[in-house]
């Protein structure tokens, strides 16, 4: 042999030998082949050889049926009922790990995933799903989704549910929409987003109840939502039909004309601002309309870039947006014009025919600035309304930016107030501080805790005859808090904190006038809504003067966090154990509880 020949099976420079490849190719030549076959499938009438020891070595499924003394262990022959194309797909890849999903037809890869669920091959489950995500198609979607159903694959049904949404109209009048299963077809009733006009839902209803006779038809016409059509409709379309009760028909009309609020449908756009210009959405009412939804944050002043109405005792004014299309929406984000220190009360409405309005949010109560970061439970809106009832400085109403969406990532609410988890004192939050002295404004809240000095990275008031004020953006329901009090030397410091809504009602909430304290401290209490925070120095050891490096709220302390992350879960797992599906979303759930107990010592 010449010095320079080398063998296939020759090691790198590592030592190592790979031959996977090739491995693979020669044992997939055993599939379906008798050479040395010890068990014979019958599928169809096709006879399949196969070997025991493979099978049982790539499924725990076949290693049961073939050694686990059930009685195919001891035939030599084993019938299958189940789909042909699909079974000889899957013995290919238990010989090679390969599977050539673009060369099968689309009905064979969904009998392919419901074998690999049946016979346990997760991975194989796994990639089967993600193909079909990417091949979704007005032609398959319906039968993608019933597959995803029988197999409970949560997010290959979630894939095909927003597939639908966005074609609803399309899908109706698809001849495969009457193959749906009558599971598939009542999710896709009982869904908000699943949004086209009533008749056409009922239209292509009624051919599916056509098409599927043994059907219970009275569950599935039950899911229509009758009261969303005119009263022609109902008569020229629906009551010819013979599918529905002249009873049930005359609830609707009842409902109809009696029910201020009904269950609308809408277009379903997750983390897409639908209040702008793309989606066709336009301010019909307010002054200087044209600012509110051009996206602009920036290039506002005295005179441009906001709307604006004027505020009188009969709120009778307001500005309104009207979205493009009825939408589902819990998330409503505003920017209150914040050149100066003044601060907004208002409240916001939502309607879809403006004869009928729904309060979401209401803070008339509250002084509010700059940015909003609003949420309730998702709804089908087409027009907003924003309702301003108080400027600190004069009698208009100043709104810069509005952006409307619908977002998974819904923060715990109490009574519609957020209850945050992260530290809200914050310039990002629109936090200000109002009242101490410091070298640089709002220095308390800028998340520097390592900075400071003598002369530079705190904030102070004089002992008796001040104060240390900080505003956070909007009301927010807080339990919690921690400071930085000044530290390099070693004086200690005594204090009180209260929180108000107003800065007119005040409650305490930490009182340490009597307790010397120093460097940092952690505080809880009875959770409540808080606007603004007070803190008053009382003493210090070392002069007149009350320093603090940093505030948040809630408090960041990691142990803190810790020992609530805990009990957030004991609390859910409870919660899971006792309370049916479809009880109170995780958006409202009452978190009052959260962080009672009184005040704590220094962390």
């Amino acid at each position: 042999m010449s010095s320079n020949s080398h063998s296939m099976a020759d090691p790198n420079p590592w030592g190592e030998i790979e031959l996977t490849s090739r491995f693979s190719e020669e044992m997939s030549q055993l599939c379906i082949n008798q050479d040395y076959s010890d068990v014979v499938f019958v599928v169809d009438g096709v006879k399949l050889p196969a070997h025991r020891v493979i099978l049982a070595a790539r499924s725990e499924y076949f290693r049961a049926m073939l050694f686990g003394g059930m009685s195919e262990s001891s035939q030599n022959e084993i019938e299958l009922k189940v789909p042909l194309e699909a079974f000889r797909a899957l013995l290919r890849y238990i010989y090679s790990g390969h599977m050539s999903l673009s060369q099968m037809r689309e009905e064979d890869v969904l009998d392919t995933l419901g074998l690999a669920n049946q016979y346990g091959f997760t991975e194989l489950e796994k990639a089967i799903s993600g193909y079909l995500r990417k091949i979704l198609s007005l032609d398959n979607v319906c039968a993608v989704l019933d597959a995803a159903r029988l197999y409970a694959f949560d997010n290959l049904m979630n894939v095909c549910h927003t597939f639908m949404d966005r074609r609803t109209t399309d899908i109706l009048k698809h001849e495969s929409f009457k193959n749906l299963s009558q599971q598939s077809l009542i999710g896709l009733l009982e869904r908000d987003s699943f949004s086209a006009p009533e008749v056409s839902i009922f239209v292509a209803v009624h051919e599916w109840c056509t098409a599927n006779p043994d059907a219970n038809i009275d569950l599935v016409v039950s899911h229509v939502r009758l009261p969303l059509m005119d009263l022609k409709q109902l008569f020229s379309v629906v009551r010819p039909s013979g599918i529905i009760g002249n009873d049930r028909l005359l609830d609707a009309i009842e409902k109809k004309t009696t029910s201020k609020f009904l269950p609308y449908r809408g277009a379903l756009w997750p983390e897409e601002n639908v209040a702008s210009p793309q989606f066709d959405s336009k301010t019909i009412q307010g002054e200087q309309r044209s600012s509110l939804l051009d996206g602009d944050t920036e290039s506002y002043d005295m005179e441009r870039g906001y709307t604006r109405h004027t505020i009188n005792e009969n709120n009778d004014q307001g500005i309104v947006v009207e979205l493009g299309a009825i939408s589902i929406i819990n998330h409503i984000k505003i920017l209150l014009w914040d050149k100066d220190v003044r601060s907004y009360c208002y409240y916001v409405e939502v309607s879809v025919n403006q004869q009928n309005w729904e309060r979401v949010i209401d803070h008339r109560d509250y002084n509010c600035r700059s940015w909003q970061f609003l949420y309730f439970p998702a709804r089908a809106v087409r027009y907003i309304r924003l309702v301003g009832t108080h400027n600190t400085v004069n009698k208009v109403f100043h709104v810069v930016s509005l952006v409307a969406m619908y977002t998974a990532n819904v923060p715990p609410l109490h009574n519609g107030i957020v209850a945050p988890v992260s530290n809200v004192a914050t310039l990002e939050m629109s936090a200000i501080v109002v009242d101490g002295v410091s070298r640089t404004r709002n220095v308390l809240i800028n998340g520097d805790v390592k900075n400071y000095d003598w002369d530079y990275g705190f904030t102070c008031h004089q002992l008796v005859s001040g104060m240390i004020l900080v505003q956070l953006g909007q009301p927010y329901y807080i339990g919690s808090l921690r400071l930085l009090l000044w530290d390099l030397d070693d004086r200690n410091y005594c204090f009180y904190i209260e929180t108000s809504t107003n800065r007119r009602n005040w409650e305490l909430v930490v009182d340490k006038r009597s307790e010397p304290v120093r460097s940092w401290q952690h505080f809880t209490f009875s959770p409540r809504p808080v606007v603004f925070i007070k803190i008053v120095g009382t003493y210090n050891t070392a002069n007149e003067i009350f320093h603090c490096v940093h505030f948040e709220c809630p408090s960041q302390d990691p142990a803190y966090l810790l020992a609530k992350k805990e009990g957030d879960k004991k609390e859910k797992s409870s919660s899971t154990q006792t309370i049916s599906p479809g009880g109170e979303s995780p958006g409202e759930k009452n978190v009052g509880g959260a962080g009672a107990g009184g005040e704590s010592s220094k962390s």
